[in-house]
Formats: C-alpha cells, structure tokens, sequence
C-alpha cells in the first residue's frame, strides 16, 4: 500500500468514526448537544482535523442522514421481501424489488428531483389490478404493510437518524437533479412496491410521495405524543387500506 493510499483509507476511517460518534451523541442527547467540540473530545482528534472532513455541524447531519437514507432503503427492502407469500405461489414478480423497474435512477418523487411528470417508475394505472387476482392483491397487500411497518419501526428506533435526514438543515439537495443517491435510492425502495398499487390513472412517484407524507405524519406526530400509541397498528392498517389500491 502506498503512502497516498494509507492516508486515503485513514481519511476515511476518520471520517466515518466522526459520523458514528455524532449520531451515537444525537440518540443519546439529541442534537443540541452535538457540537464540534464536544466530537472533537471524543474521537480524540483536534477540531481543525475534524473541520478538515466537515465544514460544520450542518454537514455532519447530511452525512448521518445519507447513512441513515440506506439503512431505510435496506429496511424497507428486507421488509417487503420478507412479506411476500410463497405459499400462494407467489414468485419473483409479486415480490416488488430492485428489478422490478424501479431503481435509484427510476425512483421519480419529491427525495431525487423529478416530478411526477417525467413518467419514472412503475408507469401510470399499474396498480395492483394489473397482476391479476387475489393473489396478487393478498401479496401486494402483505408487501405494503410491511413496508409501512418498517418505515415506522425506523423512525421510532431511530430518532436522531430520521430528524437529520427529515426535519433537520443537512445541506442536502431534495427535488433537484444533485440529489444524493442515497437519498434517490431510499425513494426508489418505496417506489417498487408502492408503485403496483397506485390505482388506475395515478401516478406511481405522486402516490409515493403521499403514502411517504402520511407515514412521516404518523411517525412524527405519534413520537411527539400526539398520537396514543395503544392504536399505532389500527392507524397503520388504515392508511394501507384507504390509500392503496388493492
């Protein structure tokens, strides 16, 4: 290894230790209590070091919601996966994945920057209909849930990690062309199985972008109390049953 290369790979292992550190103090204190200084003192390193990866604290928030945005796609992803149902013969095609058509680069919506108009994803009326059958409606049914279940059990597990990448300033770029592939991707993994049960006629990227906001709403509204919690599945079922078309 040469010496240009090891001091590629120490920049980086700083950079990800940097990165930890903050989301580990942000679960445990929030955010306010992460400052330069207090990183700088537990990693152990000077704070000029530490501005020489991050510009300031804004940027060390976009880099844990990048981390934070493929932690939620793998979470999404598994969780569809996993709930399909083989037992009804249902194979690769009821399980939505990333080659069913919807990619970081076909994920159109509100998270990488190209509206519903530009047609991206699983294409207009391919709803659930479309596969034919209570077979595929029972899958995409199973998939959907699971998927709404996996983005709350995220938000709730992960607190800071969902307010850096949701509600706070990370200097990242949303709704435009220089939108983070993390952040695509994790759109593209609501894409894929929210894009079959659009319903006739509704964009598959718009759909998302409102099933997303829904679940957002829950999550945020249900960890700052103003949800009971008791009814957190009822509301879950719910908004799948209104929304989706099955």
């Amino acid at each position: 290894m040469s010496v240009q290369e090891r001091k590629q790979r120490e920049r980086a292992d700083r950079e990800r230790l940097i990165v930890a550190t903050a989301r580990e103090l942000a679960e445990r204190q929030g955010w306010d209590a992460v400052t330069t200084r207090r990183l700088a003192e537990r990693i152990e390193y000077s704070q000029p070091v530490l501005y020489s990866h991050f510009r300031g604290k804004r940027e060390i928030i976009g880099a844990v919601a990048l981390e934070g945005a493929a932690e939620l796609a793998a979470a999404l992803r598994a969780a569809t996966r996993d709930a399909a149902e083989p037992r009804d013969g249902a194979g690769s095609r009821d399980a939505a994945g990333p080659q069913d058509g919807a990619g970081p680069q076909d994920g159109a919506g509100l998270w990488d920057g190209v509206g519903p108009q530009d047609g991206a994803g699983l294409r207009d009326g391919a709803g659930a209909q479309g596969w034919g059958g209570s077979r595929a409606e029972g899958g995409s049914r199973a998939r959907v849930t699971a998927l709404a279940r996996a983005y709350l059990d995220f938000a709730a597990r992960n607190p800071a990690v969902y307010d850096a990448m949701f509600r706070l300033d990370g200097g990242l770029a949303f709704a435009r062309e220089d939108t983070p592939a993390p952040l695509k991707d994790a759109f593209a993994a609501f894409l894929e199985t929210l894009g079959e049960v659009a319903g006739e006629g509704v964009h598959p990227a718009l759909f998302t972008e409102v099933f997303w906001a829904a679940l957002h709403g829950l999550a945020t509204l249900t960890r700052e109390g103003r949800l009971p919690p008791a009814d957190a599945e009822r509301r879950t079922e719910l908004l799948v049953d209104r929304l989706a078309a099955f």
